[in-house]
């Protein structure tokens, strides 16, 4: 079944993909993870992910059909708690998923460990997740976006691990499936080991769109079926697009192949999100989005989802006063001033691109020169970041290389909130 997926690819990538515009390094091979269990209803590809302010949605997938059910406690082996769900499977051309099952526990304590078995009592395998805190520092994992399936890709998950984190942010992209869909199962259970123990918030990327005109006319169909957000809690329309809060942290996150125009769905709904927030209690504001609006590399210069989003949504953020926004899709790490309309402004976001997770297609190493005032680090390696919130009017970002398997901090810097700063209240 294998080897037919890949003639599939092959045929279907060559017949849809445009030709890169940049030459790219050598890669690490890609790899394959077959299921750990002969069990066809043992849970694999498990991972969770916030829902409002004190439930977490728990999904898996098993081979055969089982009760979509959690058991759950703060004792190993006691499970005071047990939630239903609901499941659902997709097919894509030949392919069929297993049964995905998304269940919703809660209410549940801040910064507490809770140990869960997805299946019921039955199941064989325990699983433990720890709840972000009630109160500063928060730290949120900022993976490389563009991350897919090498071995390039589980070198940052590893580095990522041995940072204690409470939240891990992805800016799309995620398998790299491009249409393979065996690959999505295989990064399912590559991210498992981290994204069960803490919640993972994720937006799309070009890579998730596998649409084929005529033999498959849906968007999105992996993504949307395996990795559900909260978006119904934020007031979105779409899991393409939604809103979630971590203590004084909102996250907005934006989807770059969604309708961003004026008068969209997508826009009302930022402009309403962006009015509810209230600075006082929630003193930082962060966005996400997957292509970048500001970028001195010569990849993916001039792409509508850059240029017309920025274009839509930019003085959108601005008078917001978000502090941060992350993008990813250039295959490398680049950290902004704070800018509006292509200018420093202090009263701006910091625009940070960090699409250096470690996908098959390898860096994006040319830049542009010289590289303009507003771009204050540029450089083209495997890595992610660190965001420690340590109170509501500082924080403090690091980007981690990890081009050579050893994690060496390259960049930092503090931040300040800007609903800290006076002369930027409006």
């Amino acid at each position: 079944m294998v080897k037919v997926w890949n003639l599939v690819a092959i045929m279907l990538i060559v017949l849809i993909s445009h030709v890169s515009s940049y030459d790219r390094p050598a890669t690490r091979k890609n790899i394959v993870m077959h299921p750990s269990s002969n069990d066809p209803v043992s849970p694999e590809q498990v991972h969770i992910s916030l829902v409002g302010p004190d439930k977490m949605r728990i999904s898996w997938i098993t081979k055969n059909s089982v009760m979509p059910t959690v058991v759950y406690g703060t004792t190993s082996g006691k499970y005071e708690g047990s939630a239903n769900g609901t499941s659902s499977s997709y097919h894509y051309l030949i392919y069929r998923s297993g049964q995905i099952n998304d269940v919703v526990i809660g209410p549940l304590k801040l910064n507490t460990v809770y140990y869960y078995k997805c299946g019921g009592q039955s199941s064989t395998q325990e699983f433990n997740f720890k709840t972000p805190p009630s109160q500063f520092p928060i730290r949120f994992a900022v993976a490389g976006s563009d991350l897919g399936t090498t071995e390039w890709s589980k070198s940052t998950l590893d580095h990522v691990s041995k940072w204690e984190h409470d939240v891990f942010i992805l800016p799309g992209d995620l398998s790299y499936a491009d249409l393979l869909q065996p690959v999505w199962d295989t990064f399912g259970r590559m991210v498992q080991p981290l994204a069960s123990k803490r919640p993972w918030m994720v937006t799309q990327g070009n890579h998730e769109v596998e649409l084929i005109p005529v033999l498959h006319s849906q968007s999105f169909t992996a993504y949307n079926n395996r990795w559900r957000m909260p978006f119904e809690e934020s007031g979105s329309t779409s899991n393409l697009y939604y809103s979630f809060n971590v203590y004084g942290v909102h996250f907005i996150m934006l989807g770059s192949y969604a309708d961003f125009e004026p008068g969209s769905d997508q826009y009302q709904w930022l402009e309403k999100d962006l009015k509810s927030i209230d600075r006082k209690t929630t003193p930082w504001l962060m966005a996400v989005i997957h292509a970048p609006w500001y970028n001195t590399n010569e990849a993916h210069q001039g792409e509508k989802e850059s240029v017309d989003m920025k274009q839509s949504m930019e003085t959108l953020l601005y008078n917001a006063r978000v502090d941060l926004v992350f993008a990813g899709h250039v295959h490398a790490y680049e950290r902004f001033n704070r800018v509006y309309e292509d200018k420093f402004d202090k009263c701006g976001p910091v625009y940070i691109n960090i699409g250096d997770g470690g996908n098959k297609e390898g860096l994006a190493k040319n830049y542009r020169d010289p590289s303009p005032a507003i771009s204050l680090f540029r450089e083209a390696s495997f890595g992610h970041g660190q965001l420690v919130v340590v109170n509501a009017s500082h924080a403090q970002w690091k980007w981690q290389r990890n081009d050579d398997d050893v994690s060496v901090e390259k960049d930092s810097v503090w931040l300040t909130s800007l609903s800290a700063d006076s002369s930027c209240q409006i």
